[in-house]
């Protein structure tokens, strides 16, 4: 496995886990939707995440929560390029949160330095579009989309199928010209998935990370599944969150999308120094 990321301007050390810190500039993502959604406070936050120990911000323009409803390219446009042109000097890597071809483009061209792509870039001409870059590409597991994701997802094997699937992906970028080292996977919890699909899920973060041999992004904060956990609603799920993020850096992660950064910097700290 790269222990470097290639990602855009910067290439990241994967010998600890790294914190991605989520900005959503949505009016309707689940956990902070509308919070950020014009680009003074979207820049306020990314500031706020920075000061807290992010080491890579997350920018999203278009909600991906159960039954959320799609974006037109333009208005997704309207919403992360302010946002990312302008985060692009703070010195930070930035990875765009999309699925759609035309946005990749133009946030590259506005400095964005990671496609975090749910669909592992499904889209027509999304991997002739990034394959000479040299941005990292996160290539997700999903079954369906948004809108209906969470209705009766089935698997016969859970941890088998979206090994196989990621398995693919890779081998398709890597066919398309995609070097090795600005690569990562991402498995998926919640996208298609109910309770016991994530829960095996998460158990086999190890094994799935020996057998891909590639790095890995966890992303469960405040997801319904801490909440089936617990009992939680959305604002109560900041130590779920934290507690899921620590055992996915224990499991091997290199990666967490989180959005309490300041809390999950810590407790990754204090593992790190008391382990």
């Amino acid at each position: 496995m790269n222990l470097i990321l290639q990602c855009g301007r910067f290439k990241l050390p994967l010998h600890q886990t790294l914190v991605m810190g989520i900005v959503n500039v949505t009016p309707d993502s689940f956990s902070d939707g509308g919070a950020f959604l014009n680009s003074s406070a979207a820049l306020r936050r990314i500031e706020q995440l920075c000061a807290d120990g992010a080491d890579i911000i997350d920018i999203g323009g278009e909600s991906t929560r159960p039954g959320a409803a799609r974006v037109p390219v333009e208005e997704e446009l309207r919403r992360v390029l302010p946002v990312i042109k302008a985060a692009a000097t703070f010195n930070v890597p930035l990875s765009i949160d999309t699925c759609k071809t035309e946005v990749m483009l133009a946030a590259l061209d506005a400095g964005a330095d990671m496609i975090n792509d749910i669909a592992g870039l499904e889209a027509p001409g999304a991997i002739e579009a990034v394959a000479r870059t040299e941005v990292a590409i996160c290539l997700m597991h999903k079954q369906g989309n948004p809108q209906t994701m969470q209705t009766d997802p089935q698997y016969a094997d859970v941890v088998a199928e979206v090994r196989e699937y990621l398995g693919q992906r890779l081998e398709v970028a890597q066919q398309a010209g995609v070097a090795a080292d600005r690569l990562l996977v991402d498995l998926g919890f919640g996208f298609g998935k109910n309770l016991a699909h994530n829960t095996d899920l998460f158990r086999a973060i190890g094994p799935i990370l020996r057998e891909l041999d590639f790095p890995m992004l966890v992303g469960v904060s405040r997801k319904r599944m801490l909440g089936e956990l617990t009992g939680r609603d959305i604002a109560e799920r900041v130590v779920p969150s934290v507690t899921a993020a620590l055992m996915a850096a224990q499991a091997g992660a290199q990666i967490v999308r989180v959005h309490d950064v300041r809390e999950t910097v810590d407790a990754l700290k204090v593992w790190r120094g008391l382990k």
